[in-house]
């Protein structure tokens, strides 16, 4: 027996246009079994989020590096 999929996500390499992903957003509703697609829209907490993450992941190659400890 096989699982039954009730929808996919797309996520963009980087924040882009929204008047430049018309064509895509088309060319996706045009595919069989599409129902509807969304786009969403980049907000502060998004800005937030990805500024966090990217300090982590700073925080931990720098651990890796060994710069900035105190040993």
């Amino acid at each position: 027996m096989t699982d039954r999929v009730h929808a996919l996500t797309v996520i963009l390499e980087r924040d882009t246009r929204d008047d430049d992903v018309k064509e895509l957003v088309s060319a996706i509703s045009m595919l069989r079994n599409v129902a509807e697609v969304k786009t969403g829209i980049v907000t502060g907490a998004d800005l937030l989020a990805r500024s966090r993450a990217q300090a982590e992941l700073r925080k931990r190659l720098m651990e890796l590096a060994g710069v900035g400890d105190d040993a």
